[in-house]
């Protein structure tokens, strides 16, 4: 494998073992305190969660906890190398919610009503938990929510977005179950896969105050013609015929305890012990992933020195289907760089999921060079074109491949710099 090739993985790899649970947990929970309060001597300990990385979060929960736990429930999108004690665990569907989906959402409400004031809360939240925590509407059915959710993640809608319109069509989400708590305390660590780390966002926020409104999702759903039965729906709610999510929740506390940014500093720091001089560029990327990927290109097109570089960006793009190949947004965003960076040798791109996940895809991303592309099929443009950028780097066999991470913090981008050959 090129050097190159194989400092970027590097790279990408100390990003994502600096947002292991293993590495933040403890900050936020110990034996005697969550969040810098005391845990009461008396009353019960309740550990609930969802996401991506809710199991191995709750791991380390029953790692500090240990017998502390009265009763605990997460649900996670695949399975865990690890066995969970105290905490019960399920596997749900993601990015389209499943039966288990609602199963989950039942149990989580089930021990949610069993909660004594006195009892104590502690909900390990992370991305994903939109569709791992989904229920239905009355009236509705499964299917329908499973189309609504399809579509909107064609539809090119950002994650906020996404889930002003997920939020409104659940009785869990936005707030919902910390309000079922109450008076209960809820303590909430959050790893963040939004841009921004609004915690109302992440997971669509089920124990935080929720200030989207039934109007932003009808926006949401007209901005992006979305047609679905469960428009109606999201109109009720508009015309004040149904609740609105919790706008103030004072049991409520939370904590954003890792993020993307988290990861772009192990990664500096990696690159920096490396050799490299390190960008860590401040704007998060988002926007469309193959505008964005060539926004990027150009960027290190242009830059002039101190070499070798590292520029570092963190990120989450969106795509807009319109093709009928397979990939993701990482995938995409790297073939579009890809295009761009065909002649210049001294320039390796790498752009992957933290979560392991990219699309429906068993790939996290993928990496890129001049003489990747020079070997790769012919073309390129009708791969992009056709939103099939997993077969383009399959082809080339240059997919980053890690398996489930068991942690998620948005996207990185890794960009490795060497000096041109013909620079003076």
């Amino acid at each position: 494998m090129d050097q190159h090739i194989q400092q970027a993985i590097s790279i990408f790899e100390s990003a994502v073992a600096a947002v292991q649970p293993r590495q933040f947990m403890r900050a936020c929970l110990t034996e005697d305190t969550v969040l810098g309060e005391t845990l009461p001597v008396s009353g019960r300990i309740y550990v609930l969660g969802a996401g991506k990385a809710a199991a191995s979060m709750a791991k380390e929960a029953e790692d500090i906890l240990g017998d502390r736990i009265t009763q605990g429930f997460v649900v996670t999108h695949q399975p865990t190398p690890f066995h969970l004690k105290k905490i019960t665990s399920i596997i749900a569907g993601h990015p389209v919610p499943d039966l288990n989906s609602l199963i989950a959402t039942t149990t989580m409400l089930e021990v949610a009503g069993g909660i004594h004031p006195d009892d104590v809360v502690i909900f390990l939240l992370s991305g994903g938990a939109s569709s791992l925590l989904a229920d239905v509407p009355d009236g509705a059915s499964m299917e329908e929510v499973q189309q609504l959710f399809n579509s909107l993640l064609k539809s090119g809608a950002n994650i906020k977005e996404m889930n002003a319109v997920r939020k409104h069509l659940s009785a869990i989400k936005g707030g919902q179950l910390a309000q079922k708590l109450s008076p209960a305390k809820v303590y909430t660590i959050i790893l963040s896969d939004v841009p921004g780390d609004d915690p109302a966002v992440i997971g669509s926020g089920p124990t935080i105050p929720d200030p989207s409104t039934f109007a932003d999702a009808w926006a949401v759903l007209e901005k992006y013609q979305i047609s679905s039965g469960l428009k109606e729906y999201v109109k009720q709610g508009m015309e004040g015929l149904l609740p609105e999510t919790p706008k103030v929740l004072p049991n409520s506390l939370f904590t954003i305890a890792a993020s993307n940014y988290t990861a772009l500093k192990a990664a500096n720091e990696k690159a920096s012990e490396m050799g490299f001089h390190t960008i860590i560029l401040p704007e998060l990327i988002v926007g469309e992933a193959s505008q964005a990927g060539a926004r990027l290109a150009q960027l290190a097109i242009d830059y002039k020195g101190p070499f070798p570089a590292c520029i570092l960006a963190g990120g989450e793009t969106t795509v807009q289907v319109k093709g009928s190949g397979r990939g993701g947004r990482n995938q995409e965003l790297t073939l579009a760089a890809g295009i761009q960076l065909k002649d210049a040798p001294h320039i390796t791109f790498l752009s992957a999921g933290t979560d392991g996940i990219d699309g429906p895809t068993d790939a996290a991303g993928a990496i890129v060079s001049a003489d990747i592309m020079q070997h790769a099929p012919e073309d390129p443009f009708s791969y992009l074109e056709n939103n099939d950028a997993w077969h383009f780097f399959e082809s080339a066999g240059s997919l980053i491949r890690t398996g489930h991470t068991h942690t998620n913090v948005m996207d990185i981008m890794i960009i490795l710099l060497q000096k041109p050959v013909n620079s003076y």
